[in-house]
């Protein structure tokens, strides 16, 4: 097992609630943290003002925007991440007309109606259907109205200003997990697929039962691909694929 120190990003709208089922597991064995990514209104802000207070070197898992924040802290500083795991984001920049789009939300963020606005963005079709999909829904708006306002707004802000990321992953040399909700709506498999072939490294994850939050719909299965990535050794074989 790993034991360099396991550092967690959270996606937008959500805190360290969203790994606490890979926190409890995880922390008996290893040194893991989740490390906000409130601290600015541009990605580059917010990876960072992380690299001022991060460990000298570390294994890096982040979801959703905190994926987005991994990738940029491994442009920024690829000779202190031992490794990386992206959950459910994307590695592409926002066209316009994606950018466009967040607009709506940041309206109804103003007016106070957090519960309201996280359900704009996290639709429940972006989750996998069945008993879970409402437990998880109202955990996320826990999260939402702990952050409040404010900095969900600035969060969004980073979002429609965010680089492409591409060739920094196809630069990547460490292990990398690459793993999503079979039924994610928001950042679908085949965006997965296609990180992780621009990655020498990449093992793809994909967790049926699962939306965009697999962290919390089947996290035994989500913690057990962790485990897995937190295996591997360091230096690796470049994958060839049949």
């Amino acid at each position: 097992m790993s034991s360099e120190p396991v550092v967690f990003l959270p996606g937008m709208m959500c805190d360290a609630r969203l790994f606490a089922p890979q926190l409890t597991a995880l922390s008996p064995d290893m040194a893991v943290t989740v490390a906000p990514i409130t601290g600015g209104d541009r990605i580059e802000e917010i990876a960072s003002d992380l690299l001022d207070v991060l460990p000298r070197r570390f294994a890096l898992a982040g979801l959703s925007m905190g994926g987005i924040v991994a990738m940029e802290i491994l442009r920024r500083a690829p000779d202190r991440v031992t490794r990386l795991a992206l959950m459910d984001t994307n590695s592409l920049a926002e066209t316009p007309q994606s950018a466009t789009a967040y607009e709506p939300f940041i309206i109804k963020l103003k007016t106070g109606a957090i519960a309201e606005a996280a359900q704009m963005l996290l639709r429940s079709e972006y989750l996998a259907s069945g008993p879970r999909r409402a437990e998880v829904m109202a955990e996320v708006v826990r999260m939402a109205e702990a952050l409040g306002p404010e900095i969900i707004i600035r969060q969004t802000r980073a979002l429609q200003r965010r680089r492409d990321y591409q060739a920094v992953l196809r630069r990547c040399q460490v292990p990398v997990l690459v793993l999503c909700g079979a039924e994610d709506g928001l950042t679908p498999v085949k965006r997965h697929r296609f990180m992780a072939d621009l990655i020498p490294y990449a093992n793809l994850v994909v967790v049926e039962g699962a939306g965009h939050l697999p962290v919390l719909e089947q996290p035994d299965t989500t913690t057990a691909a962790l485990r897995g990535w937190l295996r591997q050794p360091l230096v690796l074989q470049r994958r060839v694929d049949a």
